[in-house]
């Protein structure tokens, strides 16, 4: 089972988000991102400011991705808050994070590219 088949944004949402905010393609690849935060036990604050710093996607974006995913998954999202608080020590440096999204954003282009391609 693959991580993103636990974090679906279904139709509406993401008609809403290409609507009013964000490109489908883009919600895509944000929610992509923020799964790969979320397995590296990043906040939402720590995502979005990792996402803007290393992958130039703004904060309100990541914000408003993060949110709708939360909507769509509260139980996930209470043990995952939940699980934050109690490992609160094991965060990653500036550097690993540093290093997490830059390989999150050349996987991502490779992806795109090999999709491009078929």
């Amino acid at each position: 089972m693959s991580f993103s088949s636990l974090i679906p944004i279904n139709q509406s949402q993401s008609n809403k988000l290409q609507n009013g905010q964000i490109p489908y393609a883009n919600t895509a690849s944000v929610q992509h991102m923020i799964e790969k935060c979320l397995i590296f036990h990043m906040s939402k604050e720590e995502c979005m400011e990792a996402l803007s710093k290393h992958a130039n996607i703004k904060p309100v974006i990541t914000s408003t991705v993060w949110n709708e995913l939360e909507k769509e998954n509260k139980e996930f999202f209470e043990s995952y808050s939940k699980s934050q608080s109690s490992n609160g020590s094991n965060r990653m440096s500036d550097a690993e994070t540093s290093e997490l999204i830059q390989k999150m954003i050349s996987d991502n282009q490779s992806n795109n590219l090999d999709k491009d391609d078929k």
